[in-house]
């Protein structure tokens, strides 16, 4: 037995104690009651550190010892690859903060010895989020441009209305989908959320806000999200925040999402594919609080997004700590990866304007005028995506004009391109050449698309790209090389020559031999 109880002191202080400290199985009594306590990661160094000192212990195991996997998880976020999300799951180590629930000052001797400038984090603590806290509804982020909603608001709000309906049937417990807006006269958009599939759409009007402005919208977002404001403004909801939120993977999207999670204390998954709800069964001692037990966590939003090698994918959970909550469990969802609900004009549910005054600082860059430019290519959205890669090497204005034509074959359909064409000295003559600008490559850095049908000509299948068609239903790939990699994603793989292969499918869809329901589905035309 040891005297040291390490959750009675401040890693400083425990680091202190450990000086004194010779005996070998001491030292491994005060680890054992570290992990089943705070189990900081610091505090575990600080053990390893003197078991080293000490000898017991060699520099290339203290990484190790602890018996917890590295690697898989950060705070509030819970990660399993490979669609593996099971039982034995397990994360690594993080630092917890004191139990403090507001922000912890350094002392004057501490800011006096270094001025917070030699260790300017050492004393850096996280506000906590609320333990046993009331979260309830999914709230999604409906994002509008030029006064309309964005396509992906509509999306996230149909698969919004699918998880809580099925929420309803699995837990017999019915929670709210609410759609929150925020722009200049914005209440139609508010209305048209509840016809898209929303019980509840709250909205912030202000003339100031048409565009977006990350500090405004932050604010105002985490206001509502915390229930702040007037009676009226509030009272049709009684619990403490969101249990879970939805931002489009957007620019703007993605900013706002990464700031109001901060803001809420929460985590977040970001570029998700798919969305489900179910318990989940943990025995990381950072979720269970205990070594060797299983916890079962309820209601878990599993979030599945693309790994950064393109070919697995990754489920992102957000669980509790033991006396730590993550609320709400948050995601941003690529455009396109949901179809939105029909709408219906005759839905009903609750409208309600956000009540909050704003500060003038937070808009203090005005933008006094400002320049209209060209609508850019939105290759989302179209039945038919055609995309060229670097495979048009040997003749680029033929293989661009070759795909355009493919692209005229179809009734709804447009043309893509590879990163490798954008970055390339190719030479296009003729009107081929604005086919070839960055607006419209389809991968990681550009757009992501998912038609019904998607033909990859000349396409290698680098991880990059397929990060921005993978969720297409039927991707056929044209390629000389069998050993592309787009193969391993390909639903069908010819191998030929696109410039050959191109003009036979062109006249093939013309002619009506192939029909894009048979292409889509493999029924129809030869090889």
């Amino acid at each position: 037995m040891t005297d040291v109880d390490p959750t009675e002191h401040t890693v400083d202080e425990l680091t202190d104690e450990l000086e004194t400290i010779d005996d070998a199985d001491e030292l491994q009594t005060i680890l054992e009651a570290e992990q089943a306590g705070q189990d900081r990661a610091t505090a575990r160094e600080a053990v390893h550190k003197r078991l080293e000192d000490i000898g017991e212990l060699d520099a290339d195991e203290s990484g190790a010892s602890d018996g917890i996997e590295e690697g898989t998880e950060t705070e509030g976020e819970y990660e399993e690859t490979k669609e593996d999300v099971g039982e034995e799951a397990e994360g690594e180590e993080v630092e917890e903060a004191k139990e403090d629930d507001e922000e912890s000052e350094p002392d004057e001797a501490d800011a006096e010895e270094d001025d917070g400038l030699s260790h300017p984090t050492r004393d850096k603590r996280h506000v906590r989020a609320l333990a046993d806290g009331e979260y309830a509804d999914m709230w999604v982020f409906c994002e509008t441009q030029g006064g309309e909603l964005l396509d992906v608001s509509l999306e996230m709000l149909g698969k919004a209305r699918e998880l809580m309906d099925q929420f309803e049937e699995d837990y017999n417990d019915e929670e709210r989908v609410v759609a929150f807006l925020m722009g200049d006269d914005c209440e139609g958009l508010a209305e048209e959320c509840i016809a898209y599939g929303a019980d509840v759409a709250v909205y912030h009007d202000d003339e100031r806000l048409e565009r977006f402005l990350h500090k405004p919208y932050t604010e105002i977002t985490s206001h509502m999200a915390r229930g702040e404001g007037t009676v009226e403004s509030t009272d049709w909801r009684e619990y403490d925040k969101p249990r879970y939120i939805l931002f489009p993977a957007t620019n703007n999207g993605r900013d706002l999402s990464a700031k109001v999670q901060a803001e809420l204390d929460s985590g977040l998954a970001s570029d998700c594919s798919d969305l489900f709800i179910e318990e989940n069964k943990v025995s990381n001692p950072v979720k269970t609080g205990e070594p060797g037990v299983k916890k079962t966590f309820e209601k878990v939003l599993h979030m599945k997004r693309p790994d950064f090698s393109g070919f697995e994918y990754s489920t992102i959970l957000c669980l509790d700590n033991p006396g730590r909550e993550f609320h709400p469990q948050g995601a941003s969802i690529i455009p396109g990866s949901f179809d939105p609900i029909e709408r219906d004009p005759d839905r009903e549910g609750q409208v309600i304007e956000h009540d909050m005054d704003l500060e003038a600082d937070w808009f203090r860059v005005e933008i006094t005028e400002h320049d209209q430019l060209e609508a850019g290519i939105d290759l989302t959205g179209h039945e038919v995506v055609v995309c060229l890669g670097r495979g048009i090497a040997d003749d680029p204005t033929q293989g661009m004009e070759l795909g355009l034509d493919l692209v005229d074959a179809f009734e709804d359909a447009e043309l893509g391109i590879t990163r490798g064409i954008v970055t390339s000295s190719y030479q296009f003559e003729g009107h081929v050449e604005e086919y070839s600008k960055e607006e419209r490559q389809i991968g990681e850095t550009g757009q992501v698309v998912a038609p019904d049908l998607y033909i990859a000509a000349g396409v290698s299948g680098a991880v990059q790209h397929k990060v921005g068609m993978d969720e297409s239903d039927t991707i056929v790939s044209i390629n000389t090389d069998t050993d592309a990699r787009i193969r391993d994603f390909s639903d069908y793989f010819l191998e030929g020559d696109l410039f050959e292969v191109l003009p036979q499918l062109t006249r093939a869809v013309e002619s009506g031999e192939i029909e894009l329901e048979a292409m889509a589905d493999g029924s129809g035309g030869d090889d």
